[in-house]
């Protein structure tokens, strides 16, 4: 495991420095390495670390939500309330359909198939998205009319809303039967996992603000650690919830962490921010180089010219939804650009997920498989590289202020 981890960072920062000086996204260089080191090329990351795969994913991107969470700012993301309700579901409504209706022609599978495809393939990627909103809110870049506080806020409920879609498909498909009742634990999970995470959130900076008042400091590095284990035990929480209550652990994450920030003093936000971004250097490479490792590269050239057509067809849907959810706001052309563009990046749901069809024995399976592993290495980079490109382009710089420079 050793060995393994040590490739993980050291080819995951060469081939990201790479990709940095040819100007392309690093995340580029960190998927290409896992899809060289991974079981299906080089064969070299060892079998531990590949069961522990998902979890090593989900800790690091625990790490860039609590920043983001830290990062955010409630009354500006007051402003900007009805789109980041819609963007958590309409865009990815807008794609499920497309593949309704037309993947049973581009890709021969039924109507229940080609919607349970959708599901997979319509979720967002917070591992792409998150960091990126995160980047431009420290720069100040859309802030004013509060962008990547909006766009951060739905690609974190979107996930929600897709899996919940993806159940329902997967037993229609299965020929069970199907409990349209559980689309009523969408809200329910947005509400306690608000609920949870705003909670602990009031305690974890109750506590460190009582431990300052009695003259007891507390370490940054053991507060990084109280409330690393308090999000980790969240989204435990949400497992041994299932079947009782709807919870989502990732937005209980990020109401934590909003809480702390709102209720702490701006030194101990800045120095926790500071903390996360340095913690989250290494944990962006071990995100994405897992998530290329899990691409298995011989479901891609299964797929066909069929299958990228479904994509490129499904991303229009797709972009149309998100032009909508923006209507009758203040952006303008360019920031409602900006806004499809940060919408087009698939990844961490695909990796998750993708497989499961096929590892149940389903007769689509391999077709799934084979659109989700396409789809991440057609819009992941895409996305990434059309944001960073786009958001100097696109979007407004606000002024910075003096005391809220970045520090991290």
């Amino acid at each position: 495991m050793l060995t393994s981890l040590g490739l993980i960072f050291l080819f995951g920062l060469i081939f990201s420095a790479l990709t940095g000086a040819l100007k392309l996204p690093k995340i580029i260089g960190m998927l290409i390495t896992g899809i060289i080191l991974g079981p299906y090329v080089l064969n070299l990351l060892s079998e531990p670390i590949m069961e522990i795969s998902g979890e090593l994913r989900t800790m690091a991107l625990v790490i860039i939500l609590i920043k983001a969470g830290l990062s955010l700012n409630i009354g500006d993301l007051k402003k900007v309330g009805r789109p980041a309700l819609l963007l958590s579901f309409v865009p990815a409504a807008f794609e499920i359909c497309a593949y309704t209706l037309l993947a049973p022609y581009l890709l021969g599978v039924t109507k229940i198939q080609a919607a349970l495809t959708g599901a997979v393939l319509s979720a967002v990627s917070p591992a792409v998205v998150v960091p990126r909103m995160v980047s431009l809110i420290e720069n100040r870049a859309g802030t004013q009319k509060g962008i990547p506080q909006m766009l951060l806020a739905g690609a974190s409920l979107d996930d929600v809303f897709v899996i919940v879609v993806f159940s329902v498909f997967l037993t229609a498909e299965q020929g069970g039967h199907v409990d349209y009742s559980s689309f009523a634990d969408i809200p329910v999970s947005i509400i306690t996992g608000i609920t949870a995470g705003g909670v602990c959130g009031a305690l974890l900076s109750a506590l460190f603000e009582a431990f300052y008042r009695h003259g007891r400091l507390i370490k940054n590095s053991v507060k990084v650690i109280v409330v690393l284990g308090t999000a980790f035990l969240l989204l435990a929480a949400e497992d041994m919830l299932k079947g009782k209550i709807a919870v989502s652990g990732y937005l209980a994450v990020m109401a934590m962490s909003v809480i702390i920030a709102m209720r702490c003093e701006n030194s101990v936000t800045l120095r926790l921010k500071a903390k996360f971004g340095r913690l989250w250097i290494a944990a962006e490479i071990v995100l994405f180089v897992l998530v290329g490792a899990a691409v298995d590269i011989r479901y891609t050239f299964k797929a066909g010219a069929g299958a990228v057509a479904m994509i490129a067809a499904a991303l229009v849907f797709r972009s149309a939804g998100v032009l909508l959810c923006t209507l009758r706001t203040n952006l303008n052309a360019k920031e409602r650009l900006f806004c499809v563009l940060s919408y087009l990046p698939k990844a961490t749901v695909q990796a998750a997920i993708g497989a499961v069809p096929l590892g149940l024995g389903l007769s689509c399976g391999k077709t799934v498989l084979s659109v989700a592993v396409l789809g991440i290495i057609i819009t992941a980079p895409l996305g990434a590289f059309a944001m960073d490109l786009g958001a100097p382009a696109l979007l407004e710089k606000e002024e910075a202020l003096p005391d809220t420079k970045s520090q991290s």
